[in-house]
């Protein structure tokens, strides 16, 4: 009778054992489902602080070596002025080769707070997927709230037929007791844009007046003027080429040009699907066009006014991954009246993740000038030298910089503390 209770104790020992065994690896596996190892990547302002403060069901780490899922977040201007936002989720580890991409749209009119929370609930919608990819949590709660189809933005019926006005007027003013400054300015733009069209016209005025009181009976008084208007139309053509024309109407002061009125018409061919634009662009663009100018004072050359035929290629790279960032561009103009009038721009900026918490960033723009035309004939004063009044001739231009940065520590990040601000 003993050695059967005892045959009997230890099978239900056994029986419990087995059966709390199971039900701690499926409360470890709900754990470790929910605790998700995200790595928030922001190429632009996105409010991380308050994505990590809302979406609390994740567990965000300093580097993406470390997370099961990497989140890029990147930014496009959209034609009425709003934004659209487009959130890749790249799985790691147990999720690896499980991607997912959502997109957002907001209005120009859009507070912050409407914006950070739309960005939310698109966090929130994209991690579910990862979420659930076993089994669905247990005390996982999803609510929906769309709108009613009044409540949702007309496109069809659009009494504005897609385009967006915009106007802006800025003043300052700043001063001391032997120095004064009024800055003025104005912008004004029309846009339309679609799928296959893009119409842009912009208009800018900036005024800047300044005075010095120095140890002479007059003050020494410097003035800036710029009038800038703008025009561009593109038609696509699939994914991959575009074509179009650009134009400008322009004065400056600083560049002694009293009026210059240019067109072009330009082609361009994107070696990436124009639908790949958040994430990398290859862009090869050509223009040709004629240029007119009245100058305040005669240049070098002799000249009070010119029209000159020019033309421009450029080669534009944009990408976005995982390890990082990388921007670059190479643009040849050149005046066609006389060949040794050209110019050379390049720029590069990029942003890269060498090894755990190891990253590198530099910024490069270089101009080889050979086409300063308008450069008046008479030598700069010390005064307009001084105060950047009139732009000096010169073979070239650049600027580097460069930025290394390590992190060690904690690989978690989801703590804000708003205490003494940010």
């Amino acid at each position: 009778m003993r050695q059967l209770i005892r045959i009997v104790s230890r099978t239900a020992a056994l029986v419990a054992s087995t059966f709390f065994s199971g039900e701690l690896e499926a409360a470890n596996r709900q754990t470790q489902t929910a605790q998700l190892k995200v790595f928030l990547d922001c190429t632009t302002n996105c409010y991380e602080d308050f994505l990590r403060s809302e979406v609390i069901f994740v567990d965000y780490v300093r580097d993406r070596t470390e997370a099961e899922i990497h989140l890029l977040v990147t930014r496009a201007q959209t034609g009425s002025g709003g934004s659209e936002y487009t959130l890749a989720f790249i799985g790691h580890g147990r999720f690896q080769g499980l991607t997912e991409t959502l997109k957002t749209v907001t209005t120009s009119s859009d507070t912050d707070d409407i914006i950070r929370r739309q960005l939310a609930t698109a966090v929130r919608t994209g991690l579910l997927r990862y979420l659930t990819r076993d089994a669905v949590p247990a005390g996982l709660a999803v609510e929906v709230k769309v709108g009613t189809e009044e409540q949702r933005p007309a496109v069809v019926g659009d009494r504005w037929n897609n385009w967006v006005f915009s106007l802006q007027g800025s003043a300052a003013f700043n001063g001391e007791e032997s120095s004064r400054t009024h800055q003025f300015g104005l912008s004004t733009s029309a846009d339309r844009i679609t799928p296959e069209w893009k119409i842009t016209f912009g208009a800018e005025i900036e005024q800047e007046h300044e005075e010095f009181d120095l140890d002479e009976d007059d003050p020494v008084k410097a003035e800036r003027r710029e009038r800038d208007f703008n025009w561009l139309v593109v038609k696509g053509f699939g994914e991959h080429w575009s074509a179009g024309a650009r134009g400008e109407i322009e004065s400056s002061t600083f560049d002694n040009v009293e009026v210059s009125l240019a067109a072009a018409p330009a082609v361009e061919f994107n070696f990436f699907p124009y639908s790949n634009y958040t994430r990398r662009q290859l862009r090869a663009q050509y223009s040709v066009g004629v240029s007119h100018f009245q100058y305040y004072e005669e240049t070098l050359y002799g000249e009070l006014e010119e029209t000159l035929p020019n033309h421009e290629v450029s080669l534009t790279l944009e990408q976005r991954e995982q390890w990082g960032s990388l921007e670059a561009s190479v643009e040849w103009s050149q005046y066609l009246h006389d060949l040794s009038k050209s110019r050379l721009e390049a720029s590069g900026e990029l942003s890269l993740r060498l090894a755990k918490g190891l990253s590198v960033a530099s910024e490069i723009n270089a101009s080889r000038i050979r086409d300063q035309l308008s450069i008046p004939a008479r030598g700069a004063t010390d005064e307009e030298v001084l105060l950047r009044l009139r732009r000096l001739e010169s073979g070239y231009e650049y600027s580097v910089s460069f930025s290394l940065t390590y992190t060690f520590g904690s690989i978690f990040s989801s703590i804000v503390n708003p205490r003494f601000g940010q």
